[in-house]
């Protein structure tokens, strides 16, 4: 059996030293890459390069929020507290409540599930939609990239060799309505077939503010600002007029591939839902 090569630092700094000589993979759940690298019951796993386990690492762990409404989600933080926080977004809740069984939830972190980078994966989606972005550190310094920027593509990212993802924060935002749904086969322990946030801002029968986010629909999450602004800005009553052309811009948005006309058509009849709550007056909050 081939020798393995793992790293467990104590401190968030000796896990930068060891990442600037060295090309490591870091491991913190597991729920992914410890699928990726199974190889049989009772057999060790196999992995390509060093593996660094950073689980242990207190100053990536936790949920807070600043004076300016912003809420600071520590990278190791679990889908489970995730979902049981009141200071985190009602959609990013949402996602992380229908992660997958509630031992996964137990064990996936936020930050692992942002670098795997897959099309299908929870969090990403809603972070997306509310300009969420990841704070990277290395031993040269930190810098802030949007989750939509982060994320290049299925599996690709935008994360240097030397770099760890050690927080997502979420600006504050207005929405007085929002909607949060997943498609799967069934409720639970699923991955998704399709996922769709929505928020909104009404303001004195006004459409302030738009976004829409899609998830399984194309290589990543897939947000289109120029289809949202078709929206913003609108009456209510003057939404009817220009719901058609929002829907159709939104099909250039779902990827050709991988069952698009169901995608696309599904897509499709959850947006109209969402608008035509909007426009008939739904109360401000989750939109059912």
């Amino acid at each position: 059996m081939e020798k393995m090569n793992y790293y467990m630092p104590d401190t968030l700094d000796e896990a930068l030293s060891i990442m600037a000589s060295e090309d490591v993979i870091v491991l913190a759940g597991g729920s992914d890459l410890m699928v990726s690298g199974f190889n049989g019951t009772g057999v060790d796993p196999t992995f390509n390069k060093s593996v660094m386990i950073i689980s242990p690492l207190k100053e990536l762990k936790g949920i807070t929020k600043r004076e300016d409404g912003s809420v600071v989600i520590g990278a190791l933080t679990t889908s489970r507290e995730i979902a049981s926080s009141e200071l985190v977004h009602p959609l990013v809740r949402d996602a992380a409540s229908r992660m997958g069984a509630v031992a996964l939830r137990n064990s996936a972190t936020i930050g692992g599930n942002i670098a795997n980078a897959s099309p299908k994966g929870d969090c990403p989606q809603p972070l997306i939609l509310l300009d969420s972005y990841v704070i990277l550190k290395s031993v040269d310094g930190e810098r802030e990239v949007k989750v939509d920027d982060f994320i290049l593509g299925a599996k690709k990212t935008a994360r240097k060799p030397n770099e760890l993802i050690t927080a997502v924060v979420i600006p504050p935002s207005k929405f007085t309505h929002y909607f949060y749904k997943k498609i799967g086969m069934r409720r639970a322990n699923a991955i998704s077939k399709l996922t769709l946030s929505c928020g909104a801002e009404i303001k004195n029968g006004v459409v302030v503010d738009f976004r829409a986010s899609s998830g399984a629909a194309g290589p990543k999450v897939m947000r289109s600002r120029q289809a949202e602004e078709i929206l913003i800005g609108k009456t209510l009553s003057e939404l009817e007029g220009v719901e058609d052309e929002f829907l159709d811009a939104w099909n250039n948005v779902i990827s050709p591939h991988a069952m698009a006309e169901y995608r696309r058509n599904t897509t499709r009849r959850m947006l109209k839902y969402f608008i035509d709550e909007l426009r008939s007056g739904h109360p401000e909050g989750r939109v059912e």
